[in-house]
């Protein structure tokens, strides 16, 4: 028998490891000041491309308004309990309403969190005659809620559509053994390489095998197709997603969530969704902002075409001069490099340290060894200017990593004073 806590003191888990030298700076960096795309780190004003503020929502005056209203006439506590119990209210049900017809959907149910939601989501759909096959890159709230279905699952290749069919062949052939369904997950926006799930291919699927499509957009809702309902809408196949689930972390600049689809279907998930049944309903002035900033998301199209512009300019540049950007189709913007742990933080301090550009870094076992990803997060609020400062920093870096000055001891020691 060991001691648990000698257990995690010696194992601190593949990021954790890190923890000593990164914490405060790669790890847990503070971002300070207004939310805008300069803002404070480390005691001086950066250009930061790390905030999923995709319209620019976090600081809009209107939305900012919104929200300040929303506590004065309320507070931060109303309703007091869980929407089942105590936590309903006419404005809650307001906003299910008007989210449901953007995104196309006969009903919505608003959940408190988007990470937990998705997990009880999964758990609420599933029981252990059901099987589940979902995309192998897809996030971490759904790999979790995977962990707590008792039932098979099998996986396929990220967007690899011939095994797909190879996974809903044995899904197929094990129901009619154990009278369960068949659940597909995948996303919209995948979040770190930025391409898209092949939802068009997915749903031609299913004239050929028996299954429900549930996927999560949480980078796709507000920056993806003609009105901003996603990548549903931008495929034209939001009708054959029979369960939508979105974050408000992302488009919509706050916190919460929601799930659409057939009325029956969000019935049953409000009564046996175990993290909104169990759990305090979204405060008041959440909901009060969330209507005002889908108000902005609907009414004001020139938010998501300032975003484009932005996302237009970096990426192409990016790749004009000679940047590896895989194949994202979406504003999320990855910049992959070649190079291990040391030419990461060293390259990740010189942004910060000598061209005050502010963005995450993505290092093994995220993604495999020799590999850097530098994820940039374009937003409305961005410039032309802000591009052109951030492509001409990175031809700097690469140029110095491509000589190898990064496996030096240029940049040995994080920065006194963290």
């Amino acid at each position: 028998m060991i001691d648990i806590f000698k257990k995690v003191k010696e194992n601190r888990g593949p990021i954790g490891q890190y923890q000593k030298q990164g914490h405060g700076y790669f790890a847990f960096p503070k971002l300070e000041g207004e939310i805008k795309p300069r803002m404070i780190f480390n005691g001086k004003e950066v250009l930061t491309w790390s905030l999923n503020n995709y319209l620019g929502l976090a600081n809009h005056p209107e939305v900012r308004k919104a929200d300040a209203e929303g506590a004065a006439k309320y507070g931060m506590a109303y309703p007091m309990g869980a929407r089942m119990m105590s936590g309903q209210t006419v404005l809650h049900e307001e906003l299910e309403r008007r989210l449901a017809k953007h995104v196309e959907k006969p009903d919505a149910f608003l959940l408190n969190y988007g990470y937990q939601g998705m997990v009880s989501i999964i758990d609420a759909m599933l029981d252990r005659n059901d099987v589940v096959v979902y995309d192998s890159e897809s996030h971490a709230c759904i790999l979790d809620g995977l962990r707590l279905h008792i039932g098979k699952r099998f996986v396929f290749p990220h967007n690899n559509m011939e095994n797909l069919r190879k996974q809903l062949e044995r899904a197929t052939k094990l129901v009619k053994d154990t009278s369960g369904g068949i659940m597909v997950i995948t996303e919209g926006v995948f979040g770190m390489a930025g391409d898209l799930g092949n939802l068009k291919e997915i749903v031609a699927l299913k004239k050929e095998f028996n299954f429900r499509l549930l996927v999560d957009d949480a980078h796709g809702f507000g920056t993806m197709g003609k009105t901003g309902a996603g990548v549903g809408e931008h495929y034209g196949v939001n009708n054959e997603i029979d369960l939508y689930f979105s974050t408000f972390a992302k488009s919509m600049a706050g916190i919460g969530a929601f799930v659409a689809a057939e009325p029956e279907i969000v019935d049953y998930l409000r009564y046996n969704m175990r993290s909104q049944t169990f759990a305090k309903s979204l405060p008041m002035p959440m909901v009060v902002g969330a209507l005002k900033r889908l108000d902005l998301l609907q009414n004001e199209p020139s938010l998501r075409e300032n975003l484009w512009n932005v996302v237009e300019a970096l990426q192409s540049g990016l790749r004009e001069r000679g940047f590896n950007i895989g194949c994202t189709e979406s504003p999320v913007t990855p910049v992959y490099m070649d190079g291990g742990v040391v030419e990461a933080t060293s390259l990740i301090m010189d942004l910060r340290e000598n061209h005050n550009i502010f963005c995450s870094v993505v290092i093994y076992p995220v993604i495999p060894k020799g590999q850097i990803l530098l994820r940039l997060i374009p937003t409305a609020a961005h410039t032309l200017d802000d591009v052109k400062e951030t492509l001409k920093a990175f031809e700097a870096c690469r140029e110095k990593l491509v000589k190898g000055e990064y496996k030096s001891d240029i940049f040995p020691v994080i920065p006194k004073g963290l």
